[in-house]
């Protein structure tokens, strides 16, 4: 099993993000309207804000200092200012531990 034990499913509550720290990458761990757990850049791309500290709206993360809105699982921004996409990563759910996998793409996570 490829990545990183970053929290327990429980330790994600629904409707926020949280911030971790894996090989030196902030990532944003966010928990959807569906139950799914996704990973995604943690620093917007319009500037170097945490998106952790955003809301979480159905399927996207919303920066909270500008109002970009990012998609959890393309990580695609719907709204400006953001143009850029920030980077997506692999979650694995194994016995209620949460893994995230820094060296999947974006695009790898998408298919």
């Amino acid at each position: 099993m490829a990545g990183v034990k970053v929290c327990g499913v429980d330790d994600v509550t629904p409707a926020q993000a949280m911030r971790v720290v894996v090989d030196g990458v902030a990532i944003a761990v966010v928990k959807d309207s569906s139950g799914d757990i996704h990973a995604i850049g943690d620093t917007c791309t319009h500037g170097d804000i945490s998106l952790s500290e955003g809301f979480v709206e159905d399927d996207t993360l919303e920066c909270w200092a500008h109002g970009s809105k990012f998609e959890l699982t393309t990580g695609k921004p719907l709204t400006l200012p953001a143009y850029e996409p920030v980077p997506v990563f692999r979650v694995t759910v194994v016995d209620g531990d949460v893994y995230v996998d820094t060296t999947a793409s974006s695009a790898d996570v998408a298919q």
